[in-house]
């Protein structure tokens, strides 16, 4: 349809233009690696189609032990069971994304995908950001 191929082409030229320029990666510290490597692990056991919710809970896990992603202040949140800060969430779209802010991460990882995902961190810990390496 000629009316969709023209839009399309819109959106991918605006894409290009402004959002792809905009976008800054960063790599990760070594507090963020060693995460990264546990959140990678922890999605590679969850089943295939795993819900949005499943999939935020593995990234809850992840962080609450971890002294710099903690929140005490959270609704909720206990000693033995504290918040996540969202600290946690913006180093992810700055690593994965070259973004500050993004989606629900446990909705973007059902969308992106679990494997599609997996491999994105896989890129980000190798010492290259991943706006610098190659598609696979």
């Amino acid at each position: 349809h000629p009316r969709l191929d023209a839009l399309v082409g819109y959106a991918l030229r605006y894409y290009r233009d402004f959002v792809l320029p905009a976008k800054k990666y960063r790599l990760p510290d070594e507090v963020e690696d060693a995460a990264g490597a546990e959140l990678s692990e922890r999605l590679g056991r969850l089943p295939e189609g795993a819900s949005p919710e499943m999939i935020q809970s593995v990234l809850y896990d992840v962080a609450r032990p971890i002294p710099r992603y903690q929140d005490f202040a959270a609704k909720g949140a206990t000693r033995e069971r504290p918040g996540v800060s969202n600290a946690w969430f913006n180093a992810l779209y700055e690593i994965l994304l070259g973004e500050q802010r993004g989606p629900r991460f446990g909705s973007f990882v059902a969308l992106y995908g679990i494997a599609e995902t997996r491999a994105l961190i896989e890129k980000a810990l190798s010492g290259t950001p991943v706006a610098d390496r190659p598609a696979s």
